[in-house]
Order: structure tokens, then sequence, then C-alpha cells
């Protein structure tokens, strides 16, 4: 283990709890050994996220960024970079703080160790090719909030596109995480390795999408459909009325398809986290924490109406807490622990697998 490892965690820390109050949460309870470098991953993936995302900065720009960026933390450049105009255009101090860091980030990529390193670079290169994909597909609309009309709403053509998103954005995490956690934490226990690396990844995807489906009418508003136009053409529906009242019948029962999809991605996540060796508390609330409250979002999409659809339906704060004290108190029962996610299945009427 490289020593310098533990000397990035202070470092991390400002930067990892003013981005993200969640994630941070996650990060303090994984095992110190593989903090810093899943910290790390993450304060870069969000810098480049931070970059695709900065609407007031023509698509050509921030490409542009993106692609130095991607260079530097692949190791192919050296070139300074110099984010001052990005970062001038950032409402949220913390991620103006974010883009001012770069340097200091990409820096301490020299303290990993080799093989932490290939995994951390291998991570962003996918993450930052899904944001480069997603820039050149909805880059022609225009800054967040210009209203575009129906015409000028822009989907994904296929299934196998939104596999192929879900995967480069947040599938490929679940296969990183997976990988810096049986390297650092236990590489010697025997486990079927393809299907516990697989359950990982479909952990991401199955977040990703249940983050699509919530966002699906803030996605509408700023033009950009992440359903594909294979299964909108299939039930007759057009990305523009959507969420239309008179498109209802056929819209639910489309949409339900797809929160059936999610949650069987998410219980191979709970599968992941009952594969865990029963010694790794800390990775196993890590991953049951987005888990638990995706299957909650999911149950409150499927109960929604179309009025509802039109809103953000998000998990209150409460049930939140209350998600991570029973996952607590249940973390040291297997038989209480494996109930958490099948009453969250049974609750929402899926069929369990």
């Amino acid at each position: 283990m490289n020593g310098n490892l533990y000397e990035m965690t202070a470092a991390l820390n400002q930067l990892l709890k003013a981005t993200s109050r969640s994630f941070y949460l996650t990060l303090r309870v994984l095992p110190a050994r593989v903090r810093p470098q899943i910290g790390l991953a993450y304060l870069l993936a969000r810098t480049t996220d931070t970059i695709a995302d900065t609407e007031l900065v023509p698509p050509a720009q921030r490409l542009d960024a993106l692609q130095k960026l991607r260079e530097r933390i692949l190791g192919q450049s050296s070139a300074p970079l110099n984010f001052g105009e990005l970062a001038r255009q950032q409402g949220s101090p913390a991620e103006k703080m974010l883009l001012e860091k770069t340097e200091a980030g990409l820096a301490l990529l020299q303290t990993l160790s080799p093989a932490d390193l290939k995994l951390v670079r291998n991570v962003l290169n996918t993450i930052t090719s899904g944001q480069e994909m997603d820039l050149q597909r909805f880059g022609s609309l225009g800054p967040t909030g210009s209203g575009p009309t129906g015409q000028q709403i822009i989907a994904l053509e296929s299934v196998a596109e939104l596999d192929d998103y879900t995967y480069r954005v947040a599938g490929c995490v679940g296969e990183f995480w997976t990988k810096i956690c049986r390297a650092h934490l236990f590489p010697k226990v025997k486990l079927d390795d393809e299907r516990f690396i697989g359950d990982g990844v479909r952990l991401g995807k199955g977040l990703q999408l249940v983050n699509i489906l919530r966002d699906l009418p803030v996605d509408l508003k700023n033009g950009r459909c992440y359903l594909p136009l294979q299964r909108l053409d299939e039930a007759r529906l057009f990305p523009g009325t959507l969420l239309s009242f008179v498109n209802e019948k056929k819209f639910i029962p489309l949409f339900h398809e797809y929160l059936d999809k999610a949650e069987s991605h998410l219980r191979a996540g709970w599968n992941y986290t009952n594969t865990l060796p029963f010694g790794q508390f800390r990775v196993r609330l890590a991953c049951a924490w987005p888990i638990l409250i995706g299957a909650r979002t999911i149950e409150k999409l499927r109960a929604a109406d179309m009025l509802e659809l039109q809103r953000r339906v998000k998990v209150p704060r409460g049930e939140v807490r209350g998600i991570l004290l029973r996952s607590l108190l249940a973390c040291p029962l297997p038989s209480a622990w494996r109930k958490l996610y099948a009453a969250k299945a049974v609750a929402s009427g899926a069929k369990l697998a």
C-alpha cells in the first residue's frame, strides 16, 4: 500500500464535502485503504462533469477542455490547464473551486500505486467519453432553460444507446469500485469475479437509470430525452408530448417498464452487497445506501400520477435518515440485512427474481 495515500485524505475532504454531501457521507464510511483512490476518482469525475455542464460556454470549447483534461489524466500531456473562464461561469462556489483546484487533483494522481492509477485512469476515461458523447448529441440545444420546443427535443435512438450511456457514466464506476475494493480489502477471498463485477456494473447502471427516470421532466424541458426513440415509436409516443395528459395511457406502461428495468439492476446490486465478505460492513453500507434510496425513489415514481411525474419526485430527507438508521441496525444481522431490499421490492409490487 502506498503510504502517500493516507496523506491525500485531508486534501480531498474539503472539496469532497463542498461538492457532494451525499457522496461525502458514503466516502466517510468506506475503509481508509480505499477512501483516497475512490475520493480522488470522484473529484476528477465531478470536474469533468462540471466542464460538460457549463452551458454558458460553447460546446466546442467544453469538448476541447474535456479533451485536454482527459490527456492530463491519462498522462498523455503535461501542458498546464487554465479553467479560469469556466470557473467564472459557475453559480456554485464549490464547483468554481473544483475547477480552480484541477491541477491539485491531477498532482494527487501521482501518489497512487501503478495498479490503482491504471484503474482510476480507466474509469475516468470511460466517464469522460460518455460526457463527450452527451455534448456531441445535445450540445446544439443551447443554454439550460432556453425553452426548446417539442420539435427541438433530441432523443437517444436505440435501447443499445441508452445501455451504453448508463455504462459509460455509471456502470463503469461499479466496475472500478469493485476492482479497487477487491484488490485492497479482500484479495484472497474466493468469489465468482465475473458475476461479482457484473453485479457491480448493474448497480451503477440501475442508479443512473433511476436518475434518468426521476429527472425526465427537467430533461425534456431542456430538450433532452434519454428514453430511446426505438421504444417511443413502438408506443406511438413523441418526446415533445411525452408527459402530456392525453398520452397517459400509453406513457405510464412504458415508464413502468423502465422502472422494472431499474429495479432489476438494483436487485443485482443488492445481490452484490450480499456477495461481499461478511466482515466488510463499511463497504456494504456504502453500497446499500444509494440502492435503498434508489429503490424508494422507484416506489414513489411508480405510485405517481402524470401531474406528479411532471415535477421532480424526490425522497424526503427524513426518509433518507430512516433508511440510513435501519441499514446501520441491520448490517450485523444477515437475515435482517437481506430483508431490507426485499421489503422495498415487495412494497413496490415487483416480482422478486
